[in-house]
């Protein structure tokens, strides 16, 4: 099975920004609440930087999901 890392990346950004949009917060507020810098979410959100494992959890945890429904993109 062959990944489609540009897919990924997409749908992960989208991911991120929708849930951000969901929770009614900004960038600077999810980086508070993730322990990450307000650049890093605005990289991860217009798809220029893949995020580490650690921020994904970071990011997970700041919206109270599990890694699993971090990669569900069920848009």
């Amino acid at each position: 099975m062959v990944i489609d890392l540009k897919s990924l990346a997409k749908n992960f950004a989208k991911k991120v920004k929708l849930e951000r949009v969901k929770m009614d917060i900004s960038q600077e507020k999810l980086a508070e609440l993730a322990g990450l810098n307000r650049t890093t979410i605005s990289a991860i959100e217009r798809c220029k930087m893949s995020p580490t494992l650690d921020t994904v959890g970071s990011l997970a945890n700041a919206f109270g999901l599990t890694i699993e429904e971090m990669f569900n993109f069920n848009f």
